[in-house]
């Protein structure tokens, strides 16, 4: 999975970032570079880094939130079966 070691490092490293939630988080491997105030000064500081190398730059949160997206899609027809 993408950038498996990072998340697991923002797991392992969320007790110390709770001081600064709501701030960005710059994440490579299993170093915590920084926090940024925004997303765009967390990702532009990442590029600069590490060019095209995987970083995370994640928003921090003490309690994680879960979106459901749903589609409002109708059922494909099974008519289709020969």
């Amino acid at each position: 999975m993408a950038l498996e070691q990072e998340l697991a490092t923002y797991k392992s490293k969320l007790p110390e970032l709770t001081a600064s939630e709501g701030k960005y988080v710059l994440i490579q491997g299993d170093t915590v570079v920084d926090v940024y105030g925004t997303y765009e000064d967390a990702i532009k500081e990442g590029y600069a880094k590490f060019n095209l190398e995987p970083f995370l730059v994640k928003q921090t949160q003490s309690i994680e939130y879960v979106q459901f997206i749903s589609r409002l899609v109708p059922p494909c027809p099974t008519s289709h079966a020969r």
